[in-house]
């Protein structure tokens, strides 16, 4: 960070800021472009794309530039950004073709549109940053193949939770110790949560409803963490994560925890309900020098063999343009896989469903997500949560139970399945030591 920002001012200083365009203008989307305008010099949002397009211009507006240009093709976008024009579109592919834009940053938290939207943008030779733990999640490993073919950076953020607990991790590992644990801290976790139950606090909060069910059911924390375990290597101790609820401040979870079976385990990634400080992040890890144990108990921080290690607070968008400056500026990716997935995020049911349901998909009434070793969901054929959405059920599933690829019929000719089949083939999942 402190590197980024005087690389920023330097971009600002010469008039050659970071042209991003976004592509979603939801309560996510209009925060980042609040963000940007108005408090992240040397980069500017050049253009913003979202189906509707008058939130497009609300968010503009809202980050308090309101004259706004609709355009429809690339061309007329370089124009727009060539006379400094803040740009409107509905249509993303205007983004990806354009030669003045620098980055895509990807903010739908959907999974089939942005995989698509990424795709062609990295074919364009633009960087894509995530703020999308649900695509990462589902198809990082084969989207950064793709960026690795095009000689461009696919990236998770800053801000959210995967973000901010691989800038811990790589810290953590900075200074000697080996990381066994990475964790999220929740307030909540019921897997049956609904749209229905979660309008209230959507309400308040600017939310959708089905954005605030997916952070009350797990499924969130489900693709926030697989996300880490792929970017590290890490996997879960069992499906679903440990999960446990600690009341009690996030130091005293290294004697909940078993050294000897997370080094077994190779580590793993975890979270735990109602832990302060919330709603943080946590590594614990160990370290195989007794001098330097030695240290570690006369600067105050236990006797191991884990030490506590963590970030009290996420931000969210305010984060998140740093994650474009260290792709664009340094390429350094925030979250990216290090190459075949070791955890997947499997979809379980939320209630009995039955042949001739169409399932409704991520924050919904009928699914949540679980993770799950890669090698087990490949091995099960289980159903990944990211293709969820707009299956037909052909047999009958219990509550709870985890669904396979047998139990639903796939919608036709989705881009993510697509990519899904060509990741498969790709990679054998990481298998579990």
């Amino acid at each position: 960070m402190i590197i980024v920002d005087r690389a920023l001012e330097q971009r600002a200083a010469a008039a050659t800021p970071i042209r991003v365009g976004m592509v979603g203008a939801g309560a996510m989307g209009r925060a980042l472009a609040r963000q940007i305008c108005s408090a992240v010099p040397g980069m500017d949002v050049v253009a913003i794309c979202n189906r509707t397009v008058d939130s497009a211009v609300r968010a503009y507006r809202e980050a308090g530039r309101d004259e706004v240009l609709g355009v429809e093709t690339a061309p007329a976008l370089d124009a727009a950004i060539r006379r400094g024009q803040a740009a409107v579109t509905d249509d993303p592919s205007v983004l990806c073709e354009s030669a003045a834009v620098d980055v895509l940053l990807e903010v739908t938290g959907a999974v089939e549109f942005a995989s698509g939207v990424v795709v062609e943008a990295m074919r364009q030779g633009k960087h894509a940053v995530l703020m999308n733990a649900e695509l990462e999640a589902t198809l990082g490993p084969i989207l950064r193949v793709i960026a690795d073919r095009y000689d461009v950076v696919v990236s998770g953020c800053d801000g959210d939770q995967p973000g901010v607990e691989m800038n811990l991790f790589r810290g953590v590992r900075s200074l000697g110790f080996t990381p066994l644990v990475c964790g999220n801290i929740k307030g909540l976790h019921d897997r049956l949560r609904t749209p229905a139950t979660q309008q209230a606090f959507a309400d308040r909060w600017g939310l959708s409803a089905r954005m605030a069910t997916s952070f009350a059911d797990g499924t969130k924390v489900s693709f926030e963490q697989a996300v880490v375990a792929n970017a590290t290597g890490m996997r879960v101790a069992k499906r679903g994560m440990l999960g446990r609820t600690f009341v009690g401040h996030v130091d005293e979870l290294t004697r909940e925890y078993d050294a000897d079976s997370l080094r077994a385990w190779g580590g793993i990634v975890d979270y735990v309900v109602g832990a302060q400080p919330a709603p943080g992040v946590f590594v614990l890890a160990t370290h195989e020098d007794p001098a330097q144990r030695t240290f570690m108990q006369l600067y105050k921080r236990g006797d191991g063999p884990l030490y506590s290690f963590y970030t009290p607070y996420h931000l969210c968008h305010f984060e998140v343009p740093l994650s474009v400056a260290r792709v664009v500026l340094f390429r350094d990716p925030v979250t990216v896989p290090l190459g075949a997935p070791f955890v997947h995020v499997v979809a379980t049911a939320k209630r009995d469903l039955r042949p001739g349901d169409r399932l409704d998909g991520i924050g919904g009434f009928d699914v949540y997500g679980q993770c799950d070793n890669a090698t087990a969901a490949v091995e099960r054929g289980l159903l990944p949560m990211g293709l969820a959405d707009g299956c037909r059920m052909v047999r009958h599933v219990a509550r709870d139970a985890v669904l396979t690829f047998a139990d639903v019929a796939l919608p036709a000719e989705r881009t993510a399945d697509r990519l899904w089949t060509e990741q498969l083939e790709r990679f054998s999942p990481a298998a579990v030591a």
